[in-house]
């Protein structure tokens, strides 16, 4: 699907939708219960649909029912499966090691650049604890019963592979504990693991070098309901801080989502400091829509600590620099940085969404201050995470014909 925006700025209120990051998590929570658990606001969009696929592989039971998800948990563990991991790097990644604990032989498959996504860091701790890798090649293979211990793993890759691990190590008899070799990178994330895991009465002790998982705890079954998405919010609270004028309804202020940074981002831009540099090693979802919001700021910016944005749906690097320097920006990637030089406009033009939800997204909001349309290629990758993104973009009154 292809879709041609005439630029406007947007105008009006939007509640957030909920958010996927919080959606994983609950239900593979509660999949993990001895019995049945209630999800209300759950996201719909293909990452989700996604992991519901990959839990029911496993043996859980999802049904929906007027919004409200009701999920039965795993009783009885699949003794083969093969999940579809479709594109979703954080399908793959959480449920390598809850198979394993599971006791599961499991076959990985996907699409996209999901094969390219490096699963490396996992390898070596789940082998050394029990399990065989029978293809360290896409697809990938497990056989094999996980058991307790010391997890020696490296958090600078992804932190993925951390919660993962937590969700694995919380239903083992015995007590384990995951040591970092590296810093953490992307903390805000296993933050989020750990806060729905307590929600279902399972603790998590943060250690010096990472955290000690007790042994022999169980999910309680449990109603919770899935708070808005911080990193969709990003898309229109940049717009509303370049033009348009847009109010963002139902979001927590106290929520630990990491992406509530652009919150903080979105108040100094307005307030009309000067922001020389973002360190975006914890957020790095944001980038590509800060890139676009940096593009009308006071002074040239640089955002660091993008290296794992190569190795996301795009590589994202390229793909936002490509986006800006297609529109008319000032926009130079490195390896680990982009620098963003300020620009009064931007023109129109053609852009390869890349399949990526974030950079399709991007774009159309960049879209709203350019001089000229701008027509979007293979936009209907937003409905990986965000399917509704362009109908709450007209319902805002932005202009997105499909053409």
């Amino acid at each position: 699907m292809d879709i041609r925006i005439t630029p406007k700025a947007l105008s009006g209120s939007i509640s957030v939708p909920p958010s996927k990051s919080i959606s994983h998590r609950m239900l593979i929570c509660a999949a993990l219960c001895k019995g049945e658990s209630t999800i209300d606001n759950l996201l719909d969009c293909e990452d989700i649909t996604a992991v519901k696929g990959a839990l029911t592989s496993l043996g859980a039971l999802i049904t929906e029912d007027n919004g409200k998800c009701t999920v039965r948990g795993i009783t009885s563990p699949a003794k083969k499966a093969v999940i579809d991991c479709k594109e979703s790097g954080s399908v793959l990644r959480f449920l390598i090691p809850v198979a394993a604990a599971l006791g599961c032989e499991v076959e990985f498959i996907g699409s996209g650049r999901l094969p390219e996504r490096p699963i490396t860091p996992i390898i070596q701790p789940l082998c050394d604890n029990g399990i065989t890798f029978v293809s360290e090649k896409y697809p990938y293979k497990i056989s094999g019963q996980l058991h307790s211990g010391k997890f020696y793993i490296d958090g600078s890759m992804s932190s993925q592979f951390i919660t993962g691990l937590l969700y694995a190590l919380s239903i083992l008899e015995q007590d384990s504990e995951i040591i970092l070799t590296s810093p953490l990178s992307s903390k805000p994330y296993v933050d989020i693991t750990i806060d729905c895991m307590r929600q279902f009465g399972v603790e998590v002790n943060i250690t010096d070098n990472g955290y000690f998982i007790k042994g022999g705890q169980s999910y309680l079954p449990t109603a919770v309901t899935i708070e808005a998405d911080m990193s969709q919010c990003a898309f229109f609270a940049v717009a509303d801080c370049i033009g348009s004028n847009i109010a963002l309804t139902g979001l927590n202020p106290d929520s630990v989502q990491g992406d509530k940074a652009i919150l903080s981002l979105a108040a100094d831009f307005k307030a009309g400091n000067d922001i020389p540099s973002i360190n975006a090693v914890d957020i790095p979802d944001l980038v590509p829509i800060m890139t676009v919001l940096m593009c009308f700021a006071k002074a040239p910016c640089r955002i660091t600590g993008c290296t794992r944005l190569r190795i996301k749906e795009s590589d994202r690097l390229a793909a936002i620099t490509e986006v800006i320097s297609t529109l008319g920006g000032k926009v130079k990637a490195y390896d680990d940085m982009i620098e963003i030089t300020p620009v009064d406009s931007l023109k129109g033009g053609i852009i390869d969404c890349k399949n990526d939800h974030r950079i399709a997204m991007a774009a159309a909001i960049a879209a709203t201050r350019c001089t000229e349309a701008v027509v979007l290629k293979g936009a209907q990758c937003v409905n990986k995470t965000y399917p509704t993104f362009f109908d709450d973009y007209r319902k805002l009154g932005g202009i997105a014909d499909v053409i």
